[in-house]
This record gives structure tokens, sequence and C-alpha cells, in this order.
């Protein structure tokens, strides 16, 4: 399932990002089961097994009298894990203009996660951030909870791209503050937050561990044409999607120095995650949702 599938048109039928996403976990599941991690559990029930001496009020009865066992439901209390789902959505993740965007990698990319989460009784919660954080829902586990993160999820598609610069700073130290209980903080950013020093950049990150929350952060990338620089031999006008400025220049003449530039700051984004025990992964949007996918259920087996 490719996210190209996120036309227009399509973004414009109410309810297709959850069938998407649907889409996107189920080819997922059938890749996995075809793999050696195929004994992964991706599928949790509605029940769990009754204890003696607890309270007989959610014993499910309809349950045992087709199987002669006796178990309860599960409810938001029991859920296993609480995720808190962050989503970049400041200009720059508006990129590119002429298809797919980072954002909207992100967002299916979430809604697909979301779709893993309460498969497996999870909580889930969301977080937007973009000049300053827009949205910040806490994690919980009830279906119309999943309904209202899907309807949020929905609108951000939609929306029109606004002229503001990151500011994951303040955001990431907001999120780390206000999630109390101890969390799966999944991070999308292309973490260009253009005039801030990299060190409070880190810091925020660091924000997150301290407050003894696991963190995944996808740093979410268009590689052929940002990190690589490949574009072809011709002058060409780039502007800043953050600030509205404009270059013109050839290319050619800057990728060695563009890349170099690249290639040192992921090399010390790296360097910083691995130093304060977050999970970088690079997701590059042309590649499909198995390298998101993937990595979460690899985080979550060790954190069950």
């Amino acid at each position: 399932m490719s996210h190209d599938l996120l036309s227009p048109e399509q973004l414009a039928i109410p309810g297709k990002l959850e069938f998407l996403a649907k889409q996107v976990v189920e080819g997922f599941i059938t890749g996995l089961h075809k793999s050696p991690y195929h004994g992964f559990s991706v599928e949790f029930s509605e029940h769990r097994l009754y204890n003696t001496g607890e309270s007989t009020r959610n014993i499910d009865w309809k349950l045992y009298a087709r199987s002669e066992k006796v178990f309860v439901k599960r409810y938001e209390e029991e859920t296993n894990l609480r995720c808190q789902l962050v989503i970049d959505a400041s200009a720059s993740m508006y990129f590119p203009l002429d298809g797919s965007s980072k954002l909207q990698f992100s967002i299916l990319a979430s809604a697909a996660i979301m779709n893993l989460l309460y498969r497996q009784r999870d909580a889930v919660g969301l977080a937007v951030f973009d000049a300053q954080l827009e949205t910040l829902i806490k994690p919980r586990g009830s279906g119309a909870h999943q309904k209202l993160l899907m309807f949020e999820l929905e609108q951000l598609l939609r929306r029109e791209r606004k002229q503001t610069r990151t500011r994951a700073v303040e955001a990431l130290h907001t999120i780390a503050e206000a999630v109390h209980r101890r969390s799966l903080v999944v991070i999308f950013s292309d973490m260009f937050d253009a005039g801030v020093d990299n060190e409070a950049l880190y810091e925020a990150l660091q924000h997150l561990r301290y407050n003894k929350h696991e963190v995944i952060l996808f740093h979410v990338v268009e590689e052929q044409h940002e990190l690589d620089f490949d574009y072809e031999n011709r002058p060409h006008v780039f502007i800043d999607m953050e600030t509205g400025e404009e270059l013109k220049l050839n290319p050619v003449e800057v990728q060695a120095a563009f890349r170099e530039s690249s290639a040192a700051f992921r090399k010390e984004l790296q360097l910083k995650c691995g130093q304060y025990g977050i999970d970088l992964v690079a997701a590059d949007t042309s590649k499909g949702f198995k390298q998101v996918l993937m990595p979460y259920l690899l985080k979550r087996s060790k954190l069950l």
C-alpha cells in the first residue's frame, strides 16, 4: 500500500483516512506473517480470563455459554500501553507541494500506528505543533476516543498550509510536562527548527526521557531532494517554506557542500538520540510504511 493513494480527491471523502490506515496495517500484518517476525502478536482479545475472587460484574456470560470458560471484558484502565503520537505540522512538513507531502506521510503513518494500538487495546493520545502546540489530547483507550483522534487527523489533512516556523522546542517541553503517566512518545518531524540552537532541540528531547517516557523519533524527509539535493542541472528558484525567502541557484554548484552539511546534522542527531536513549528512525516518504510500523512494533514488544 503506497501513501501515493492520498490524492486530493480521496482526502475529500469522509472516513477515507481510517480506511487507508486499515489497508496499510492489513498489508503490513500479512507481510509480517510471512516474515521472520511472524511471532509478533498484533492482535489482542477483547477479553481476559476471570481471576478467582474478583467481581463478577464484568463477566461475559454469552461467551461463557459458548465456550464454558469464564472471561471478563477489558476496559480502558486495563490497556497495555499508553502512547502519545506527536506530529510536526509546520510549513516545512508540507514539502513537496506537488505530491504526497511529509505531513501527509506522517498523518497516515500515525493513523496506521493508531490502528495497531487500538487492536492491541492500548491507549492513544495526539499532539500537533507548528509555531506553537496546536493540539494536545492525552491518551485514552475507548472507541469514542479513537474516533475523536481520527477526526483530528482528517482535519489536519485538510488544513491549509500556514507559513509558520517550526517551534519544536517549546512544544516538546510542554508535552513532556503535560503527559504525566509514563508513555511511549512517537514523534514525526523533519527536525527543521530554523534559528534554534540544536542543543536546545536536543534538550527538549532529553526532557521527555527525563520524565521517564520512552521515545521514538521518526525523522521524516523526502530524501532525494532534502538530503541528497538531487535536482536537474539548471538554475532553480528555491523558496523557504517557513519564511518565504527566495534563492536562485544551480543546485549542482552547491550539492557537495549541502550533502556534507546534511550528513553532519544527521550524524549529530543520531549521536544525541543514542546518548539519551531515544530510538531514531529515518523515514523517507518514498519508501512506504513498513519502515515506521516495524520499529514501532519492535519497540512495543520491548516495553511489555
